[in-house]
């Protein structure tokens, strides 16, 4: 008997984790749909619409915030961080340091800046999952465990 009723404490357990226990995850929501990245981190890439140059932007996610640790871009101009800690020159590209966070980042989408969002080897090209110049919302959620497996992946 009391290996029964040991079997059953563990089952209740384990399935009281699974009901109240929570996963953080970084959400894109588009309005109609939402996904999730599968990663706790990011890169975020455009063409800059003035200097028509590709602009890079590395996220993690770091507590309830997304925490935007860099950004890489060839030219200055609009938009260009004005002071950061470290700043380095690497395969034409100007890194800066910029470790500044965010509750969350509400991003215009648009082809004709081929917004794409870069996690785990793959690249997301978030205009085909928009219509142009809408906007994505992007945040840290916790989900339940049931709700993070049913949902969409990215």
């Amino acid at each position: 008997m009391v290996s029964k009723g040991w079997k059953w404490s563990a089952g209740l357990i384990v399935l009281l984790f699974f009901l109240f226990y929570k996963i953080p995850v970084i959400q894109l929501d588009f309005g109609e749909s939402i996904y999730y990245l599968k990663k706790d981190n990011f890169r975020l890439k455009w063409i800059h619409s003035v200097e028509k140059e590709e602009w890079i932007e590395w996220y993690e996610r770091q507590g309830q915030e997304l925490l935007l640790t860099k950004t890489s871009f060839k030219t200055f101009g609009a938009g260009v961080p004005s002071s950061a800690d470290e700043v380095r020159t690497e395969d034409g590209y100007v890194t800066m340091r910029v470790d500044k966070s965010f509750p969350e980042m509400n991003l215009t989408v648009s082809e004709n800046a081929h917004t794409t969002i870069e996690s785990g080897g793959k690249n997301l090209l978030l205009y085909e999952f928009t219509e142009d110049y809408e906007s994505v919302l992007i945040s840290v959620q916790y989900l339940h465990f049931w709700e993070y497996m049913g949902g969409e992946s990215l």
